[in-house]
């Protein structure tokens, strides 16, 4: 059975997780200079996060780490979303 944290404490994981993958994604554009298969980078953006926070909810034992794996599962979608946006806006 995993531990669910209580609903506000989730939410809030949720939605900072994101606001942290779109950071993220704006810091690595504009540190990263050379030139990279974007496959690749949405390969990486989505599978790493979303396969770290699905085995730290799957195995958590403690609502804190439910917690810290919805954090980081929530930050693939603000990343991808961030990419593609990049990608979008400088190639339009």
């Amino acid at each position: 059975m995993i531990p669910l944290p209580r609903a506000w404490l989730l939410t809030s994981a949720l939605l900072v997780g994101t606001v942290t993958g779109l950071v993220a994604a704006v810091v690595a554009t504009l540190l990263v200079k050379t030139p990279v298969r974007p496959d690749l980078v949405v390969g990486l953006v989505v599978a790493v996060p979303s396969v770290i926070g699905m085995l730290l909810i799957l195995f958590s034992g403690r609502r804190w780490m439910t917690t810290v794996g919805a954090f980081i599962l929530a930050m693939a979608p603000g990343w991808l979303g961030a990419l593609v946006l990049v990608q979008v806006v400088s190639h339009g």
